[in-house]
């Protein structure tokens, strides 16, 4: 019996890689950028699975150029690139892979959040372009952590993970603004769940970790950033377009805010010629919260286990529409 054909839209770990190749006839596109849209389309059109990444777009288009398509499954925890109501519609199963990357994601926004509030890069530069010369009373002198207040926008697994470290290793205050109240995180953290604005006003450091949807986008725009402290660090390691960058740009150039760290930006990769990227006080990542070994093969194993699933029918391990299933392909 044949096996299914997949599409691999990028080089994953071996640890997926392997389960992939053994239980389909899959073809992987070798290259370090996405495949082009037209190579994409064509790539699809007589397959029953596509594994994506986030930079590919799979929209209805997409869906109909592959009419044997069941299952896309996104290497990537959101799934903001793919039409999962077309693909619910048309009986397509779509994964994602959440949960192994909550503790990689929490230590880098820590590590951007030390990064930005001790002016490191800008430091690293200047020791880098020779110009330190000696032990200097007022250079590059930065923000403590010890006992300060906490903002988290988004208290769920990754938001959670950060405020605890915070809370056990600095002792800080912790408010966040969610939805829903996070019973674990007031009862554990003493967290309090407040309003936008008084945890725009009252925070000391603001770590996002918002699902990105209408509601969040350019959220973090001219106006919240006035209303932040001017000695606030913010960081981004949720998704790049809950911030209006060139707004971001000014708050720090003109001590608005002190600083901030980005793990994700919009567009990815910026302009190598972007602002973003020189002005001093803003530290940028190139997306690397998930780059950790443990992190990186446990989301090549489920991705590969939904993409396996949803090629035979079963459930699939990490399910965004499993409401799909009595009408899956």
């Amino acid at each position: 019996m044949p096996k299914p054909k997949v599409f691999v839209t990028r080089i994953i770990p071996g640890a997926g890689l392997m389960k992939v190749r053994a239980g389909c006839d899959a073809e992987i596109w070798p290259e370090q950028l996405p495949p082009p849209r037209e190579v994409l389309l064509k790539k699809v059109a007589t397959c029953e699975g596509l594994l994506s990444l986030l930079t590919d777009r799979v929209d209805a288009e997409l869906m109909d150029a592959a009419p044997k398509l069941k299952v896309v499954s996104n290497f990537a925890v959101g799934f903001n690139n793919i039409d999962v109501a077309a693909a619910t519609v048309r009986g397509i199963c779509v994964g994602n892979t959440p949960d192994v990357l909550t503790d990689a994601t929490a230590d880098m926004a820590l590590t951007l959040m030390l990064a930005a509030a001790r002016r490191l890069v800008d430091a690293n530069r200047y020791a880098l372009a020779a110009q330190w010369k000696t032990w200097e009373p007022l250079g590059h002198v930065g923000q403590d952590l010890v006992g300060k207040t906490l903002g988290i926008v988004g208290m769920g697994r990754i938001g959670f993970a950060v405020a605890k470290r915070c809370r056990g290793g600095w002792g800080m205050s912790v408010l966040y603004h969610d939805v829903r109240t996070s019973e674990i995180a007031d009862r554990e953290l003493g967290a309090r769940r407040v309003d936008l604005d008084a945890l725009l006003a009252q925070s000391d450091f603001i770590s996002v970790h918002a699902n990105l949807d209408d509601t969040t986008r350019g959220m973090f725009n001219a106006a919240a950033f006035r209303k932040m402290k001017p000695t606030c660090v913010f960081v981004n390691t949720a998704r790049g377009p809950h911030v209006v960058q060139r707004d971001l740009i000014e708050a720090v150039r003109t001590g608005t805010i002190f600083a901030a760290g980005l793990d994700v930006t919009d567009p990815e990769p910026p302009n190598p010629a972007d602002p973003l990227l020189s002005t001093p006080g803003i530290v940028v990542a190139p997306h690397i919260a998930s780059a950790t070994v443990t992190s990186r093969n446990g989301m090549a194993q489920i991705a590969a286990d939904n993409l396996l699933a949803g090629l035979s029918g079963k459930p699939l391990r990490a399910w965004v529409n499993p409401e799909v299933g009595p009408r899956r392909r």
